[in-house]
């Protein structure tokens, strides 16, 4: 199967959003866009991004949208390779579907828990906690040059990569190799990550390395990484509090905020994790969720 990046679009303004952002990142993996309307529904009414009308009810909206909003993306980004297709079936199921076929799935978010479109709020939740490769949640309106990642003339301002990464574990190999080969593509920076809570009385006998490690133990996980990506300048912070908070505070200056999600079986099926469910609420920037062993 070809590589692509694929986007889910439903034509609200989010999605709309997440079409451009997953044409960047095409053009930067030098693979084909592959835009998608999953499900029999009509798209949500959106403006199109070139001013025309919507056609009559009787012509398949789902059908006419991908075509305008490939046109746009044609001429905006020539060169660019694009294909689109309808996805039978529900949602959630055609693009976890979709997901398998693509290096990454695009689907425009105004966080989690406002459902407004076919690809905000259950859906979306339910892709991220289902895919198997990595899915990014794009906003709309979230300000000029906002999700534009590295230095490149077209990137628009400076946006660097924040990854968040657990240390309670073995770091992931996919969430570290997501995060740097992205910084790397982008010419951008990487701000790693890595919160932790001060022992409390109760679970001082359970804290099984002392906080002044947490610093050595961040740059003993990230140093492989920077040798495999010498060109990529790596800021590393050990923080106090919760990560989840933390990272959606870095969400402001940043082009990406790269999070991870454990696969592990739950007595209620898939689901996201704490940390990353916050971020994914309430982080400004684009967010891609890594799925990892």
């Amino acid at each position: 199967m070809p590589r692509t990046v694929t986007v889910g679009l439903d034509g609200s303004p989010e999605s709309l959003a997440a079409a451009e952002w997953a044409a960047d990142e095409a053009r930067s993996r030098a693979v084909p866009v592959r835009l998608v309307h999953a499900g029999d529904q009509p798209p949500y009414d959106y403006v199109p991004f070139a001013g025309e009308a919507v056609g009559p009810p009787d012509v398949d909206r789902g059908a006419h949208m991908l075509r305008e909003v490939a046109a746009v993306l044609a001429h905006r980004r020539p060169g660019l390779r694009i294909t689109w297709a309808r996805l039978a079936g529900r949602p959630v199921a055609a693009l976890t579907d979709a997901a398998r076929e693509a290096d990454v799935l695009v689907l425009g978010s105004r966080g989690l828990g406002r459902a407004a479109g076919h690809l905000l709020g259950s859906v979306a939740s339910a892709v991220v906690a289902r895919a198997e490769q990595p899915v990014v949640l794009v906003r709309a309106g979230a300000g000029p040059g906002q999700g534009r990642l590295g230095t490149a003339p077209q990137s628009g301002p400076h946006r660097d990569v924040v990854l968040g990464l657990d240390l309670r574990e073995h770091p992931a190999e996919a969430l570290l190799e997501f995060a740097f080969d992205t910084a790397a593509r982008h010419r951008a920076g990487l701000r790693v990550l890595h919160g932790w809570k001060l022992a409390t009385a109760q679970d001082a006998g359970t804290q099984k390395e002392p906080p002044a490690d947490r610093g050595e133990a961040l740059t003993d996980a990230l140093r492989p990484w920077r040798e495999k990506f010498p060109e990529v300048e790596v800021a590393e912070e050990a923080v106090v509090g919760t990560a989840g908070s933390h990272l959606v505070d870095a969400s402001r200056d940043a082009g990406l905020v790269v999070v991870g999600r454990r696969r592990r079986p739950a007595p209620l099926g898939p689901h996201i994790g704490p940390v990353t469910h916050h971020v994914l609420r309430h982080a400004v920037s684009p967010v891609a969720v890594v799925s990892h062993d």
